[in-house]
């Protein structure tokens, strides 16, 4: 068999979807599956092609993002037409997109329908594009409802990675069947990586928080920091990893507070440094304002840290409230720091929180369980 899988982004572009995709490819070609990656070219040093796990192939588009987070084609580009083109003379099975509201889903629709393949699309949203300026908002929302709907509509089938992101679905398509396959997660590969036992002892008498994701508007990050800013205990330091276009927003923030000394930025760290900094972490939040099934989140519950999420998504479906970590309202910055001070304040509770959660994980988010009905998928949609 062989698929062709248009994604929005792929590593070394940082991200849960990116990790998630990868992950996928890495699994379902272990099965005997040719796959073909077409993707931006994002970050532009990235290469124009490479293949990975002996047949994985990806080939990546001369791109640009419009607003952050939004990567598109640059059509005015020779070389994206030619490789666009070049597809056409490729015989797949299958096509695959993934999130309705990226160009590439579009591309898929295009791809599918003049070689009349079979086309399948994952969605990983669950919400609408939440931004800070509403009038980038608006438009985010009424294409949702135009060439979001198109694409769900007209695909062949629709997969969600959460309950949560089957029920938006459904909002969108609403005559649209969608089915749910929840991602696995690579827990051999998290258990074997060591903590930054050098870290921690820089840090040996702090209580460390940490934050993992893109710095964008949607991540809630500026309401973690302000969070942090009124925590009383002087020992509370606030790890910040990931980068994005809000970096220097986040920066300027904690200097407008006078917080400087207790929020670290780590910028981009590779998926080891992010785990062994993670395994050394008291607590990991998630502040953001919507999700599809957070891997960060999934990720934490494995290294055992307890975990404070907002209740967005499909974050309900990895930890439950008050048992397996903490679930508070998106934008509540006093319940967030409640929350913060309640887990300072009660080892029991974390220790019980993280043993919870990482039970939960390790039986729900399984690649074997999950390749097994994606394979099932294919066979039935190839019929």
């Amino acid at each position: 068999m062989k698929i062709l899988v248009f994604s929005p982004y792929y590593p070394p572009h940082i991200g849960g979807l990116e990790n998630h995709a990868d992950e996928f490819n890495k699994y379902i070609s272990q099965k005997g599956v040719d796959i073909f990656v077409f993707t931006p070219r994002l970050p532009v040093e990235s290469v124009e092609e490479e293949m990975k796990y002996n047949k994985v192939k990806i080939i990546r588009f001369p791109a640009f993002e419009i607003i952050a987070n939004y990567p598109l084609p640059k059509f005015w580009s020779i070389k994206f037409w030619k490789l666009f083109r070049d597809l056409f003379e490729e015989n797949f099975d299958i096509v695959i997109s993934r999130t309705r509201f990226f160009s590439t889903s579009l591309l898929a629709l295009i791809y599918s329908k003049i070689k009349k393949k079979k086309w399948i699309h994952i969605e990983h949203g669950s919400d609408f594009v939440k931004l800070n300026n509403k009038f980038k908002g608006i438009i985010a929302k009424i294409y949702d409802y135009t060439f979001g709907k198109i694409v769900l509509i007209f695909s062949d089938k629709n997969i969600a990675n959460s309950q949560a992101s089957a029920r938006f679905c459904k909002k969108i398509a609403k005559n649209k069947d969608c089915i749910v396959i929840y991602r696995g997660v690579e827990i051999n590969k998290i258990e074997k990586i060591q903590p930054n036992f050098d870290l921690k002892r820089k840090y040996k008498n702090s209580f460390i928080i940490t934050f993992v994701g893109r710095l964008i508007d949607g991540k809630g990050v500026f309401d973690l920091i302000g969070a942090a800013k009124d925590i009383q205990e002087e020992n509370t330091k606030l790890f910040i990893i990931g980068d994005g276009p809000q970096k220097n927003n986040l920066k300027k923030l904690t200097e407008k507070f006078d917080i400087q000394e207790k929020v670290i930025f780590f910028g981009y760290r590779k998926f080891e440094e992010i785990i062994a900094i993670l395994k050394i972490s008291d607590i990991f939040v998630n502040p953001s304002y919507t999700e599809g099934l957070p891997t960060s989140v999934i990720e934490a519950g494995l290294c055992n840290v307890p975990i404070i999420a907002t209740n967005v998504g499909g974050t309900s479906e990895i930890i439950e409230n008050e048992k397996s970590g903490f679930l508070i309202n998106k934008k509540n910055i006093l319940e967030l720091k409640e929350k913060i001070e309640i887990l300072y304040n009660n080892i029991n509770l974390r220790e019980d929180f993280s043993k919870q959660a990482f039970q939960k994980i390790k039986n729900n988010f399984d690649w074997k369980k999950s390749v097994e009905i994606y394979l099932e998928v294919f066979t039935e949609i190839k019929k």
